[in-house]
């Protein structure tokens, strides 16, 4: 049976609406490219496809009225839980090169110390900016002051991920499921920018970052998907 068609009946966890969406954007992506079945093995597991159906669907949809989201603010990069953030291998890896330049440099923590390794501490900028992966471009906020208050460990209202974040999780278990146990890792963003910022090397950094199995489909009930 081709990937492709293993896809198609592929059936992950809480599949239903999201999986079904997911399912159909995968198979159309598949189907405007051209590649073998080695390479599309290596799309899906390195979560390449995943991550480039999210950005489609953040660039097809328009982004919601009224957002209090600018440069600088960073709140919503003061990373308060554990893990810091689910990202895929291939967004790990591009994160690691982008900001292995800044290597010994001061960095977010020294703003305050949850904060994402990847700011720049005065200016509270993204240093790896054109490499953040999706759950960065997914989030927004309508209240400023919430994000503030999240930072700080309080419950508030007015912010989320765009659709497109809960389309990439599931196209990524979708892929999961497909390739069979081992396959379509999720790596921690906090320990891959910490290691990136402190000179470790790219394949060192993977391996501390390298989640559990269960840590995706954690991440999909905890964005409600």
């Amino acid at each position: 049976m081709s990937l492709r068609r293993k896809l198609l009946k592929a059936k992950p966890k809480g599949s239903g609406a999201a999986a079904d969406r997911a399912r159909t954007q995968l198979d159309a992506y598949i189907g405007a490219q051209s590649l073998s079945e080695e390479a599309l093995a290596k799309e899906l597991h390195s979560g390449i496809a995943a991550a480039r159906i999210g950005q489609i669907g953040l660039a097809s949809t328009a982004e919601p009225s009224g957002l209090s989201c600018k440069a600088g603010c960073a709140f919503c990069c003061i990373l308060t839980g554990d893990d810091g953030g689910v990202i895929t291998g291939a967004e790990a890896r591009n994160l690691h090169v982008a900001l292995a330049p800044f290597a010994g440099e001061p960095d977010g923590r020294e703003w305050t110390a949850k904060a994402c390794p990847s700011l720049d501490p005065e200016t509270r900028m993204c240093r790896a900016y054109e490499a953040r992966p999706m759950i960065c471009r997914s989030y927004l906020s309508v209240d400023v002051t919430a994000c503030e208050q999240i930072a700080q460990g309080k419950a508030a209202q007015g912010t989320g991920v765009r659709a497109a974040y809960g389309t990439y999780l599931t196209a990524h278990a979708l892929a999961r499921a497909a390739l069979g146990p081992g396959h379509a890792p999720t790596y921690s963003l906090r320990t891959v920018a910490k290691a990136a910022v402190e000179g470790v090397p790219l394949e060192d950094a993977l391996k501390a970052a390298r989640h559990r199995p269960a840590e995706l489909e954690h991440e999909r009930k905890r964005a409600a998907l």
